[in-house]
């Protein structure tokens, strides 16, 4: 788009490449604000999906032919792309998965299976996703090692003292949201990296909420590890990345085993392709990963930084605006010091019940626990609705959540 760091987005001109968000639901414009678990694909990276399929659908890495060949080029040129962006060394350091669940599993069973045992530690926080607290759990049960996280305050803000208290020598692990899907808050992930680190300790970062709306550079904030999802940053759904640094993951043992990980194969042994192909064994999802690609040129156009930007004000205004309502209670650190999205409840209203009643005014949140039902047991809430923000979201759209949310109110008075 041409545009600069330092100016606004021009979101009218943006929202002409997301054709979805002129949609109607019973007669009223959709206000999709469900970017957190999903955003919208803009045409130039659905143009890049088709054009995968109508010119060079072929598998990769496994035929000397035209098409074979095409695929593999712009495959591999996809892992590149992906180092670039996040600050890896290169390729070999960008192993593509489904989504941030399965690296995070990829990382948990490959390398914690082996390399975790009785005394160990692995320290979480409060605020996790699943996809981090379950895998660890389980991983933990099977090796004996021992899982615990660091508290939250009342703002939900993690608590640093008691990070340093528990990241100790017998701690091997760090695994972090860098911004909570629930809460929206932004973790100190650098000083963790460091704490981490000054006890032998690696530290992985979940960067699903942040990666697609900031800059992340994996150098900068000292990750061993970070995950992230294509389909929350205009890419299609089912590609994600796993950044490692490339010491550990050359010494660590595949998680899955098949075609194209292998270098040599004999009916008593087999050995391991080199990075990242180690772990990517079958035929990967060579389309998502070459659209995911697509998708980081288009908001890098933007411009990261102008995307943070963007976002950040609509929560200090979503924030702001709900704070209005004396029977709304939001979740999470104050409204100027948050990532792209409000968690909140309407009363006692379930928040099942909010979100239905949002959807008659074509309002898309999303409601439940968002993954983390242990943070919602401590916040006392079984579910709460969310609305996160993107690089097409409005002011307006904000005013109609707030002018849906008076209606519904009077629904349940």
């Amino acid at each position: 788009m041409g545009t600069t760091e330092s100016a606004p987005l021009s979101v009218d001109r943006i929202r002409e490449d997301f054709p979805i968000l002129e949609r109607e639901v019973d007669g009223t414009q959709l206000v999709y604000l469900d970017n957190a678990a999903t955003s919208q694909t803009p045409e130039p990276v659905v143009d890049a999906i088709a054009d995968y399929y109508r010119r060079y659908n072929s598998n990769v890495h496994r035929g000397l032919h035209q098409l074979s060949q095409e695929a593999s080029i712009a495959y591999e040129g996809a892992h590149d792309r992906v180092a670039e962006f996040i600050g890896a060394a290169g390729r070999e350091e960008i192993v593509f998965t489904k989504n941030t669940t399965e690296s995070m599993n990829l990382v948990a069973y490959a390398w914690g299976l082996s390399e975790l045992g009785p005394g160990d530690e692995v320290v979480l926080t409060e605020m996790e996703h699943h996809a981090s607290l379950v895998t660890w759990q389980q991983v933990a049960k099977r090796t004996g090692a021992t899982v615990k996280y660091i508290r939250i305050d009342d703002e939900g803000y993690l608590d640093m003292d008691h990070a340093r208290e528990l990241i100790t020598e017998d701690t091997q692990m760090v695994s972090v949201v860098h911004i909570s899907n629930a809460l929206g808050t932004v973790n100190p992930v650098s000083t963790l990296a460091d704490i981490a680190h000054d006890h032998d300790a690696y530290i992985f970062v979940d960067g699903a909420q942040s990666v697609p709306n900031r800059p992340v550079d994996v150098e900068a904030i000292d990750a061993d590890f970070l995950a992230f999802s294509g389909h929350k940053m205009c890419g299609p759904t089912g590609i994600g990345v796993l950044y490692g640094k490339e010491h550990i993951l050359d010494a660590m043992q595949p998680y899955l085993y098949g075609g194209d990980m292998i270098r040599k194969v004999t009916f008593d042994d087999a050995t391991w392709n080199e990075l990242p192909w180690k772990f990517e064994a079958g035929t990967p999802n060579i389309c998502q990963g070459i659209a995911l690609a697509e998708a980081i040129d288009y908001i890098e156009d933007i411009g990261m930084e102008r995307i943070q930007a963007h976002e950040e004000q609509l929560a200090e205004y979503a924030y702001d605006r709900l704070s209005e309502f004396e029977d709304i209670d939001i979740y999470g650190p104050p409204g100027d010091d948050r990532g792209g999205l409000v968690a909140f409840n309407l009363g006692a209203v379930h928040a099942h019940d909010t979100s239905e009643i949002l959807n008659e005014f074509a309002v898309a949140v999303r409601a439940g626990d968002h993954c983390t039902q242990p943070l919602h047991d401590k916040l006392g809430a079984p579910a709460s609705a969310r609305a996160s923000f993107y690089i097409y979201n409005t002011r307006e759209e904000v005013d109609k959540l707030v002018e849906s949310l008076e209606d519904a109110r009077e629904l349940f008075a």
